[in-house]
């Protein structure tokens, strides 16, 4: 873990810095995004009722923004299909992360995910959701999410069902939750 890194929740001063930052993370780091759609959902979620703004954040190293992540209120589908949610699970979704590309592969994302997974445990939610990498989110604790009895629906870039993960806030906090991961409440999703 990077041990200089800040992580702090985002302000409006910060849109610019996230904004730059996203667009050369995924079109230097991913094969599937130029990150205009990342952008896109950013901006999706912050204007919805899903959006904990105590909860979003970015990462900085030598006063310069080199990472953003953020969680949102998640409802999961008691159907396949979407449309029937539970009414408050208290699961929040894991997305976007965002490591500056110049920064890539120096312990930043997970000194990231470790701060603002310990402040969803201390917030009182049950559990996260994220679809990615799963080689790189088993390693700050997250498990396939069929394992907890939630199953996902669709999604780019996810190429198998390892890709889609949970985890606890507390061991058994999922436990009887279940449901479906539907992402019909976001366009840019």
């Amino acid at each position: 873990m990077n041990e200089k890194v800040t992580i702090r929740p985002e302000t409006r001063r910060d849109y610019k810095d996230i904004v730059s930052l996203i667009l050369r993370s995924f079109r230097e780091g991913t094969d599937y995004s130029d990150g205009t759609d990342i952008i896109a959902l950013v901006e999706e979620i912050r204007s919805s009722p899903y959006y904990l703004p105590e909860l979003s954040f970015v990462a900085e190293l030598d006063g310069k923004v080199v990472g953003h992540f953020l969680f949102s209120r998640f409802p999961l589908s008691t159907t396949r299909a979407g449309g029937a949610y539970h009414s408050d699970a208290g699961i929040v979704m894991l997305a976007p992360v965002s490591v500056h590309a110049d920064y890539l592969r120096q312990g930043i994302g997970s000194a990231m995910l470790t701060r603002g997974i310990e402040r969803v445990r201390e917030m009182g939610f049950k559990g996260i959701t994220v679809e990615g990498n799963f080689n790189f989110y088993n390693k700050v604790g997250f498990r396939t999410s069929s394992e907890y009895g939630i199953y996902p629906t669709s999604g780019i870039p996810m190429t198998e069902p390892r890709c889609m993960m949970c985890q606890e806030t507390r061991p058994g906090s999922l436990s009887g939750i279940g449901g479906y991961i539907v992402y019909d409440m976001y366009y840019n999703a």
